[in-house]
């Protein structure tokens, strides 16, 4: 928690840093540990405002209030942690980083609130830590159960087993996905990259609904095929293991991101990706206009992994969708001249807000023509007739993901 109010952290990693300097912890304490880290941080200002009634100058050091947030949420929201625990925890910690007068402080705050008796349910201090403005937004677009769901929803970790591999026993028998058949979930089973078949490619960590829009993108054996945002490239590493005698470009503003898909396209035994540093905001990066496929996974709000990534409630503005859509359109206008006419391009991006998803898809059509679906790999009754589709954690189980296809004009 400190970590994150303080460096402005992402819960993930800072939680797995952590977790791998404290591997002697059993199961059940690295369960507990994720649940604090994750439930804190979703419902950081409904615990705050609550701390703030018995504090009502604030807290300014956020190691102390690090402490105070982490009990609030086992006073206010977890039965199977006693309220003296939580207070106990907190004050000798506080006692050991501020000493016994700032502890003093600390033990009077969390007291007065455990006498209120009051207790929170997960959808209630969830509602109240959405600001008003992004809870309307999602509302509209997705309804209100969806919406909820996009903030709270349990999470699996989405596994894709590399194509044609022969997979490891603990793996064929996890449950397969509920959107990609040949996806495999996981939940509360350590890091699966520590699991027999990792490090021989048998598999690769990737979300359930990021798999979808790769094969979304329809990608065929022979095929020329830009990933525009490729990032660390796993939709990249995707697409290669389907391309066969095809050609595919992956390109990202960030080399350094590139440097990790050479390597994880070698761990899974691909051919070598070529990898291009590309700024699609200034330009096309000379790349030639006669790709087959392009696919566009913008950046964006990223409204669609909020269960994952509690953080983006702290750092997301009223602005934001509206410029991070403006800069979705740029790039996508950009890679897609680089499709041949009649050629493939697909948007995708991690959000859920009309302003990114369908606004984006509107402000196009002078040089896209929307097109149908076409994936193979998913099921018919999910894509058949559509142009768009939306996936979201209470329909698929997945996290929240908008994807449009279109052909170039």
């Amino acid at each position: 928690m400190e970590r994150v109010l303080v460096d402005d952290a992402f819960v993930a990693a800072a939680l797995d840093a952590e977790l791998k300097r404290h591997p002697q912890l059993e199961p059940r304490e690295r369960a507990l540990a994720t649940e604090l880290a994750y439930g804190t941080m979703r419902t950081e200002p409904a615990l705050r405002a609550r701390l703030f009634v018995h504090a009502p100058r604030g807290v300014s050091d956020e190691r102390v209030l690090s402490q105070l947030l982490v009990a609030a949420y086992q006073i206010l929201l977890l039965e199977r942690v006693p309220a003296f625990a939580a207070v106990d925890a907190a004050v000798t910690g506080v006692k050991r980083e501020r000493g016994p007068r700032v502890a003093g402080f600390a033990n009077a705050v969390l007291r007065k609130l455990a006498r209120t008796g009051e207790k929170l349910t997960s959808a209630q201090a969830l509602r109240e830590s959405v600001p008003d403005w992004l809870w309307q937004s999602l509302r509209a677009a997705v309804g209100e159960e969806e919406a909820l769901a996009l903030v709270c929803a349990d999470a699996y970790t989405g596994l894709r087993p590399r194509l044609g591999a022969e997979l490891p026993d603990w793996l064929a028998e996890l449950p397969p996905g509920r959107v990609v058949s040949s996806a495999r979930l996981v939940r509360g089973e350590g890091d699966p990259r520590q699991r027999p078949g990792y490090a021989e490619g048998a598999f690769t960590v990737q979300e359930e609904g990021a798999q979808a829009i790769g094969l979304a993108l329809g990608a065929q054996p022979g095929e020329r095929v830009l990933d525009a945002c490729a990032g660390r490239g796993q939709k990249s590493t995707l697409v290669a293991e389907r391309l066969e005698r095809g050609h595919l470009v992956a390109c990202d503003l960030y080399p350094e991101k590139l440097a990790a898909l050479d390597t994880e396209a070698q761990r899974l035994n691909l051919p070598p990706i070529e990898t291009r540093g590309v700024d699609w905001s200034v330009g096309a990066g000379g790349l030639s206009a006669d790709f087959d496929r392009v696919l566009v996974d913008a950046p964006c709000s990223g409204t669609g992994t909020l269960r994952r990534r509690p953080e983006i409630l702290r750092r997301l503005g009223p602005s934001d969708p509206a410029r991070l859509a403006a800069l979705s359109e740029s790039i996508l206008r950009s890679a897609a001249s680089r499709a041949k006419p009649g050629g493939a391009v697909l948007l995708a991006v991690c959000s859920v807000l009309r302003e990114e998803c369908e606004d984006v898809v509107a402000r196009v059509t002078d040089i896209l023509e929307p097109a149908l679906l076409f994936a193979s790999e998913l099921p018919p009754e999910l894509v058949a007739g559509k142009t768009s589709l939306r996936l979201l954690p209470g329909s698929h189980g997945t996290d929240g993901y908008f994807m449009a296809s279109f052909r170039r004009r």
